[in-house]
Formats: C-alpha cells, structure tokens, sequence
C-alpha cells in the first residue's frame, strides 16, 4: 500500500515529469486548436523542432540516444524519468496543437498504449541553440473532438484480449481479469506469473495485493454501522476515539469528512513510516505514532487524499462494533458476499495463492517489492483479493446483501469534486457517471501493485483487474473498459 493513492491520480503519475507526488491534474480548459496556417507557420518554428527531436529520440525507446537528446538539448531533464514514462506510456502521438510562439509550444499527446491524453508544454531557450527550459506533460480528460469509436460489446472483448496478450507479451501486464454483466461472465483471463523465479503462473484464482481497493470494504462497514443506527456520519471523530490525542482533528474532524477525504488528516507515508515499518502491525500502532499530529487543513475546505483517514475510520470500526477490524470485514462484508480469497494476513504469515509484487527497476528489472509493503494491510489498504471475489463484492453490494438499496446509493453517489478527470469521490468509492452513465468503484497503486474494480450500475457491467506489477498495469486495462462500456 505504500504510496497509495486514488486511481483518477495515480493515472497522472507516469504523465508528469516535475510534481508532486499525489498532486491531481489540472482539468482540460479545452483551448482552441491552431488553424492549419498557424500550425503551418508553427512548423517553421524552433520551438516545434526541439519538439519533434525530443518526441523521435523518446519514442525510439533507445537509452542511449535518449540520454544522448537530453545531455545536448535539456540538460536540466532526467534520464531515468524518461525512460520510465517511455516503457509505460509506449511513446507518444501527436494529436493536436493548440499554442505556438517563438519559444513555446503547447498541444495534446495521445499515449500509445493507452486511451491516455496529456497536454504538453514546451518552453525553449531564446538564444541558439533554443535548449529545452522545460517540458511539462500532464494529463486530461479525453477530449470531446477525440471521441472512441463506437464498438459493440463483441469488439470490445475482442480487443481486450489482443490487448491484454499484447501487453503480457511486452511485460506490460502480469494479472488476471474478470468481466461480467447482470452476473453472466462475459470474459475471464490469466496473465503472466504470480511468481517469476518459480515460474508460477497467475490464474483466476490468485491473490493479488489490492492496495486502496480496501478502502471500498471499510466505507461499506461504516455505512453498515451508520444503517444500524450505531454512528453518525456528522458526528466528530472523538465521540468514538475518546481518547484521541490531537484535540483540534478528535473534535473538528467527522465522520463524513474522514469517508471523502475532506478531514486534513493527511498520509502514512513518508520518512516515519519507512523508519517505523516493522513495527506498525496494527491500527492502534498508527494512531500512536500519528496521533499528536495536527491538521493539514481545515476540516470541509478541500479534497486531499488521506490513507491515515481511512485508518482512522478502521479504529472507529473497531471501538464501535467491539471487533478488530479484520474480524469485523470478515463477517460482514466477505462472508455474506462469498468472497472466501480477500483478506489482509500478516506478510510473514504464509498465504496460498498470493501473488509476489514486482516492482519495475532501472534497466528494466523486475525486482519483488517486498521490502516496501507493511506488516499488514490497514482499511487503508494492502489486503489481497482476486478478480473473482471482487465482483462478488460488486454484485453483493448492487444486490443491497451489505447495505439497503438508501445506503447502497448514500455510498456510491459522488459527494466532493476531485480536482482534474471530471469525477466525484463518494464514501470510498469514485463516481465516474456522467448523468447516471458510467461507473462507480476503486483502484489501488503502489509499487509492484495495481488494482481496479469499476461498477457500471446502470448498464449491470463489472469490470475486475488485478496485478502484480507497477502501475499504471491494470488501470491501463480498466480505462479501455472504461470508456467503452454501458456508454
């Protein structure tokens, strides 16, 4: 779960070359495109030659003449970065430009492994021999002038499967996925191996770390508890963490906030948890290490994506309902749904199934992302799954077995705008839909995990993708589902 961030964001990070980690992409302002003479003139300029011999020697894939490129004309730009974003991205294609002067250049980028556009920004420098300043990719929303072909759902699943062997064969992806509709499976495959020095294959049935795909089971248990009449979403984190000891998060901080990520409570990552590790095992080991820290915003004023929150909202599971939080999950959420492969075991305890993470080193190594994860996953994050139990969660869930048909809907429906992508954050979930049209679900990132399950409730679809490599692996393959289903 390190690192762990939501989906929508986690799309951004091979796309930018200079930001914050975490940092969610501007929105597409959709500025006009040039007119065939500007672009013309655009052409002639220095600017769109830098351009064009940045894009020939990224593309190429070529460490050499890449590192070559840059050492001559972007001095200031890193190899490795580039390179990482070249074998996840595929390279580029230009779609569009939109802004030409004589030392800058803008327009949109089209990944080719992807669906994926970007708005790019060059700036050079005024004198020969025009150097690189800077070059900025960032991604958008795809724009309504670049619309998918229409496919049927035949098509589509056809795709998918060049695709998914296509990827496989490039070392792209290592996983399995699941799609079904109204409970009919519609397509199912296994890819890659679940471990590379033994040679084991992933199958359907492998457990693949899911990351922040947990944070979908702790919101449910929180509306349960809330529909049982035990919490209240308005009430202040202190009423059931009496003993909290930051004063200002126990009595600004509610419920509602710590669901949407609003709170201020801010991560687990960073320099504690790398020095603390192996001595964070359960909820209650968090909340002492964490809890004396103040807020990072007022509670309500904006959307910042927060692990320790959901931490929070396990510890409140636990208080409420007199169960560890593990316990809790079981009981009322795998059970009753049949998912009888999800859980968050200790990583030193021995798992059937699970799946090694790899993560993606320089040269293009794959390494086993062991000394990253946590003890034990957290409602937070870091459980395992499979693709199958995953859609028994979806349909459970549609089927009001965890929640009643209000708090399924209270769940699911988008409450805070998250900046860039167009989509809402719900209660642990993401809502994509656009006029009741699209998906509503989670992912989960981190190094040598990527997960997704997306729930289509009008159109009965469900799409499940797992993985045991870096992302963007299984978002890749979830996002062509994306766009092209129940639309």
């Amino acid at each position: 779960m390190k690192n762990s961030i939501p989906q929508m964001v986690m799309a951004f990070l091979f796309l930018g070359t200079a930001h914050a980690q975490g940092t969610a992409p501007p929105t597409d302002a959709s500025p006009r495109r040039l007119t065939a003479t500007e672009v013309e003139a655009a052409h002639a300029g220095a600017p769109f030659r830098q351009f064009s011999a940045w894009l020939e020697a990224f593309n190429s894939g070529d460490r050499s003449r890449l590192g070559a490129f840059l050492e001559q004309q972007w001095p200031s730009a890193r190899l490795d970065p580039e390179m990482n974003m070249r074998e996840q991205s595929g390279g580029f294609e230009l779609r569009a430009l939109e802004a030409a002067t004589a030392t800058s250049l803008a327009g949109l980028l089209q990944e080719r492994n992807s669906d994926s556009f970007a708005r790019f920004t060059l700036v050079i420098e005024p004198d020969e021999p025009h150097r690189i300043s800077s070059l900025s990719r960032r991604l958008i929303p795809r724009p309504a002038d670049f619309p998918v072909p229409p496919m049927t759902e035949a098509q589509i699943l056809a795709e998918l499967r060049v695709r998914l062997e296509k990827a496989t064969a490039a070392d792209r992806f290592s996983g399995a996925v699941l799609v079904t509709r109204n409970g009919k499976t519609l397509f199912s495959g296994a890819y890659g191996l679940a471990d590379r020095e033994k040679k084991v294959a992933n199958t359907l049935d492998t457990r693949f770390r899911v990351g922040s795909m947990n944070k979908m089971f702790t919101a449910t248990a929180i509306l349960q508890l809330v529909q049982g009449g035990k919490l209240k979403l308005t009430d202040p984190l202190g009423k059931y963490l009496t003993d909290y000891p930051n004063q200002a998060v126990a009595t600004q901080v509610t419920i509602h906030q710590l669901l949407t990520h609003t709170g201020g409570t801010g991560d687990i990552f960073g320099p504690d948890f790398d020095a603390h590790r192996l001595e964070l095992r359960t909820l209650n080991d968090y909340l002492a290490l964490y809890g004396k820290r103040g807020l990072a915003f007022e509670p309500g004023t904006r959307w910042e994506y927060s692990n320790y929150g959901m931490v929070l909202l396990g510890a409140v599971i636990e208080k409420v309902s007199g169960q560890s939080y593990y316990d809790y999950v079981t009981e009322h959420i795998y059970k009753p749904a049949g998912m009888t492969r999800t859980g968050s075991e200790p990583e030193d305890k021995l798992v059937p199934g699970r799946a090694i993470g790899y993560m993606h080193e320089r040269g293009g190594a794959w390494t086993p992302n062991t000394d990253t994860l946590p003890v034990r996953g957290t409602s937070a994050g870091g459980g395992y799954s499979t693709v199958g139990d995953m859609v028994r969660f979806a349909n459970a869930l549609m089927k009001h077995k965890l929640l009643n048909a209000e708090y399924t809907e209270l769940l699911i429906t988008g409450k805070v705008d998250v900046p860039g992508g167009g989509a809402k954050y719900a209660y642990g979930f993401e809502d994509s839909r656009q006029n009741g049209v699209g998906s509503v679900g989670h992912g989960g990132g981190a190094p040598g995990m990527n997960g997704q399950l997306k729930i289509f409730p009008q159109s009965g679809y469900v799409v499940a993708v797992l993985s045991n490599l870096d992302p963007p692996a299984a978002q890749t393959i979830a996002s062509f589902l994306d766009l092209r289903l129940g639309r």
